[in-house]
């Protein structure tokens, strides 16, 4: 996929993307692709972006992104991370798109949504082509 982004953004722009602007764009696909309904994690975002360990990353572009589904990005265990109105709003939002909350927390059971990461793609099909 990357590889792909770069090839559009050199024929698009005729200047190749930086390292940093490649990353941004990975993890805003993983963020909307989270269907309705169903959240995921900082870490997870990360992880299947191709970026483990890059949570942080994740919240400073949900912050400065416009357009993204914000409020399916939770912190570990499905706890809202924001504060005051942000956090009542965010609440509300999820509520409005069916999901449900055990106290404090979304029930991770129900509305988290998994993505295989890239690396466990590309395992997968060489183990299938293996068996062939």
């Amino acid at each position: 996929m990357r590889v792909g982004l770069l090839y559009f953004a050199m024929k698009t722009t005729g200047k190749k993307m930086s390292q940093s602007a490649i990353m941004r764009l990975d993890i805003e696909r993983a963020i909307r692709s989270i269907p309705r309904g169903k959240v995921s994690t900082y870490g997870g975002i990360a992880k299947t972006a191709g970026y483990p360990g890059a949570a942080r990353l994740v919240a400073r572009i949900l912050q400065r992104g416009y357009g993204l589904p914000w409020q399916r990005v939770l912190g570990a265990g499905g706890q809202i991370k924001l504060t005051g109105d942000s956090a009542v709003e965010q609440r509300l939002r999820l509520e409005a798109e069916g999901v449900r909350f055990r106290g404090r927390r979304v029930d991770m059971k129900l509305h988290e949504f998994r993505q295989q990461s890239p690396k466990s793609r590309s395992r997968r099909r060489s183990s299938r082509a293996k068996n062939r």
